[in-house]
């Protein structure tokens, strides 16, 4: 504003001019100090530039999408995983359900079947269902628990023990949810409860039986006398009856011994025991078997101490009958369960072993394999004839490369393989290979007790399938050689827990590994003392049939032992 009044004002009110247009870009006068305040607009701020910024290397480029992209994964993988849970779940290792199974599995074996402590099989394979609903194991074991006291209800009906078996048949119908057993055991139990009648049944069936010349087996006299009398103590019928019974077996039981028929003897007797245990004629006829043994006794010691004298002679076989091997055949033949006799053919065939053993190191590999042909008739699964069997051209059956001379190299090698001579003496890199890996899978055998089973898989199997590729190989030699110390070892640790079947196949394996080996006497006493402790188990658990079928086992192992014919008895009384 240039402050200038308006000549044409009559108020004296000043008005703003612009002044002249053309003095704008004139250069700025002084301002004149007309009286009024004076004004200065300022001109707008121009924003001065910023600096360059200083250089810091590369900047990160700004992600504000990575959050949410990242919540959306989240969420799925959420979902995912609920979705797939009880996939998921079966993936997991379950070790307290593995534990809790294998738990259940040892209280069954152990007979704990049913409790309220938690600890019986019942009870556990329950509480292994319900942490997996799904578990196949645990049902399956659930129905093993249900046949397991099917067992026990039908041996202690038998027994006349009518609470137990009530007991045990309400827990089987409650695993099982019924089945034949279940319900032919409960009109059993029905039956037993009304005694009378079901007394004057098997009464009946028994005396039809008699007549029919019928004492025994499962619808014989015998023992359908013995369930009425058990049902019945003062039933008279049922006495008389056992009595005739009675009669009938001793009267077999003499023919067989007259006839020399030891083993048919000794059976008839047991049952007499069984059915009849009061029956008066039974002191005399154990007293003539006893009598009868004790000759047969000594007629084969005097044979096996022969043997015995001709193996220290060196007459192991050949032609006559002073050789060891004469001798030791003919005691089996007077007794073929006799251990002594059986262990003196073992040492025959140890002995025929070292004199190959002795040929192969003079070089004479045809009178080796002869001699190795004999053992084998007599041990055929020794672990020391298979070894020495690998000692010769790598384990290659010289026999049959003598039956067969004039085979060309292509067709031994098409028929033999690894097991030819030449092989033997120049292993390949990959052959020693397949060798260390045979030993390997030996030894993993051998942990797991697969010693002579299953066939191809077992450490017997695979350590011959070593040697016949290098026959020299110390490692399988020596794994070979060891395997009936292992097996005494199991067999040790199988009678230990109570598991006499295990433990009577381990010393048949440790028979064919080792024949001859003096260790085995004791080792076959104590599974006869095995079996007479399982056959005391089982009775007490109301298994008589079961208690009988140990004994006969124990009798194969310690007829002598005195423990045998006291167990019998008190079995057969129910003392």
């Amino acid at each position: 504003m240039s402050g200038r009044k308006d000549t044409h004002d009559h108020h004296g009110r000043t008005e703003p001019t612009l002044g002249r247009i053309d003095d704008l870009d004139a250069p700025a006068q002084a301002p004149v100090d007309d009286g009024l305040p004076h004004i200065v607009v300022d001109e707008p701020r121009r924003r001065a530039a910023m600096p360059p910024p200083r250089s810091r290397g590369p900047q990160p480029r700004k992600r504000g999408w990575l959050i949410p992209v990242l919540v959306l994964v989240l969420i799925g993988a959420a979902t995912a995983l609920y979705l797939q849970q009880d996939r998921l779940r079966t993936m997991v290792p379950r070790t307290e359900l593995n534990d809790l199974l294998t738990q259940a599995n040892q209280a069954l074996q152990a007979g704990k079947l049913d409790g309220t402590n938690g600890d019986s099989a019942r009870e556990l394979f329950e509480k292994a269902r319900d942490q997996q609903p799904d578990s196949d194991p645990a049902r399956e074991g659930l129905r093993r628990v249900g046949q397991a006291e099917v067992a026990r209800a039908d041996a202690a009906l038998t027994a006349g023990r009518l609470d137990e078996a009530e007991a045990a048949l309400n827990v089987a119908r409650e695993l099982l949810g019924g089945g034949a057993d279940v319900e032919q055991l409960g009109q059993r139990l029905s039956k037993a409860r009304n005694p009378q009648s079901q007394t004057e049944a098997w009464i009946g069936q028994a005396q039809d039986a008699l007549a029919a010349g019928r004492l025994d087996g499962d619808d014989g006299a015998g023992p359908l006398f013995r369930r009425a009398l058990d049902a019945d103590k003062g039933n008279a019928v049922a006495a008389r009856g056992l009595d005739k019974v009675g009669d009938g077996l001793a009267a077999q039981a003499r023919q067989a011994m007259a006839a020399n028929d030891k083993a048919k003897a000794n059976a008839l007797v047991d049952r007499i025991a069984i059915l009849v245990p009061n029956y008066g004629d039974l002191p005399s006829l154990r007293a003539a078997l006893a009598e009868s043994r004790k000759q047969d006794d000594q007629a084969v010691a005097a044979l096996v101490q022969q043997g015995n004298d001709a193996m220290r002679a060196g007459r192991f076989t050949g032609d006559g009958d002073d050789t060891a091997l004469a001798r030791f055949r003919a005691a089996l033949a007077a007794d073929p369960d006799n251990a002594d006799a059986k262990a003196g053919l073992g040492q025959v065939a140890q002995a025929l072993i070292v004199q190959a053993n002795a040929a192969i190191d003079s070089e004479d590999d045809d009178h080796a394999a002869r001699l190795l042909d004999e053992a084998a008739k007599l041990a055929p699964k020794s672990a020391e004839l298979a070894a020495a069997r690998a000692r010769i051209a790598g384990g290659a059956d010289v026999g049959a490369r003598r039956a067969a001379p004039t085979a060309s190299p292509a067709a031994r090698a098409s028929d033999g393989g690894d097991d030819t001579a030449e092989a033997s003496l120049a292993v390949s890199p990959e052959q020693k290979a397949r060798v260390a890996d045979l030993v390997r899978r030996a030894q993993q055998a051998v942990s797991r007790g697969d010693i002579m089973d299953p066939p191809g898989d077992s450490a017997y199997d695979l350590y011959r399938n070593a040697l016949s590729i290098d026959g020299n190989d110390p490692t399988a030699r020596a794994g070979l050689q060891a395997l009936p110390a292992q097996v005494e070892k199991l067999m040790t640790q199988a009678v230990a827990s109570g598991n006499v079947g295990r433990a009577e196949n381990l010393y048949a394996t440790l028979s064919d590994l080792a024949p001859g080996d003096a260790s085995q006497g004791d080792m076959r006493h104590r599974l006869g003392s095995a079996w007479i402790d399982n056959a005391l188990q089982r009775a007490s658990q109301g298994d008589r049939q079961g208690a009988f079928q140990s004994l006969d086992h124990a009798r194969r192992y310690v007829p002598d032992d005195p423990r045998l014919q006291s167990t019998y008895e008190r079995i057969a009384t129910g003392r």
